[in-house]
């Protein structure tokens, strides 16, 4: 028979650890999600001062949980300036070093 822990309730003061932030590479930029469109398609306002039709990749859509006002790493299409990929969502802790280090500067965050 199996003794079975009990969940590790996460309170909103704790320090999130982190290791490894994944930050933007050539063709790839930062976006705060405006709204939530349906069909696995959000509004994203990126960091270069477009607005995109953004699609939830495959991999993220039973995964990865994405609401209004999450930080998202979006990969523009190269052949539609106006739609793109959601590729990482940031978590808290993640954010608030993006912010740090400045990657955050052209978003109202």
């Amino acid at each position: 028979m199996r003794a079975t822990l009990p969940k590790k309730k996460y309170k909103s003061h704790e320090v999130i650890e982190i290791k490894d932030v994944r930050v933007p590479i050539e063709g790839e930029v930062l976006g705060v999600v405006e709204r939530m469109v349906g069909n696995d398609k959000l509004v994203v306002n990126c960091t270069d001062g477009k607005t995109r039709l953004a699609r939830i990749r495959g991999k993220f859509k039973k995964k990865v949980w994405i609401r209004n006002g999450d930080i998202v790493l979006v990969a523009p299409w190269d052949f539609q300036d106006d739609r793109a990929d959601i590729v990482w969502r940031y978590n808290e802790g993640e954010v608030k070093w993006l912010k740090s280090r400045g990657y955050l500067s052209g978003l109202n965050v």
